[in-house]
C-alpha cells in the first residue's frame, strides 16, 4: 500500500521560512515523479513544484526563487524549503507521487495535507 505522509506545517511570519518533509512507503518512489500542491480556501489545488525522478523541476512562477524542493530516493523522501514566505502562500500543502513520473500532472498518490499559514 502506497503510503505519503507529510510534516513541517505551521504558522509562521511573513518574510520567513519553513520547510515540509513527505516520506513515502509502499513502493520505489525513485522512479516517480514527486511534488508539492497546495489548496487554500475557496480556491482549486495547485501545482507548486514538481521534481523527475532524474532531478528535473516545475516551479510554479509564484514561488520561484522562494522554494526549493529535493529528494533523497535512499530515504523515499522529498523536501519543499519555502522561505520569503508570504499570507499568499497560505494554504493546505499536498505531497503526490506519479508513478509516469510527469512534471505537470499529479500522480494518484496524495499525503493527508499539512497546514501552512502565514500571518503576522
Amino acid at each position: 500500500q502506497v503510503q505519503l505522509v507529510e510534516s513541517g506545517g505551521g504558522l509562521v511570519q511573513p518574510g520567513g521560512s519553513l520547510r515540509l518533509s513527505c516520506a513515502g512507503s509502499g513502493t520505489i518512489f525513485s522512479r516517480y515523479a514527486m511534488g508539492w500542491y497546495r489548496q487554500a480556501p475557496g480556491k482549486q489545488r495547485e501545482l507548486v513544484v514538481v521534481i523527475s525522478s532524474g532531478g528535473s523541476t516545475n516551479y510554479a512562477d509564484s514561488v520561484k526563487g522562494r522554494f526549493t524542493i529535493s529528494r533523497d530516493n535512499a530515504k523515499n523522501t522529498v523536501r519543499l524549503q519555502m522561505n520569503s514566505l508570504k499570507p499568499e502562500d497560505t494554504a493546505v500543502y499536498y505531497c503526490n507521487a506519479d508513478p509516469y513520473n510527469r512534471l505537470s500532472v499529479p500522480g494518484q498518490y496524495w499525503g493527508q495535507g499539512t497546514q501552512v499559514t502565514v500571518s503576522s
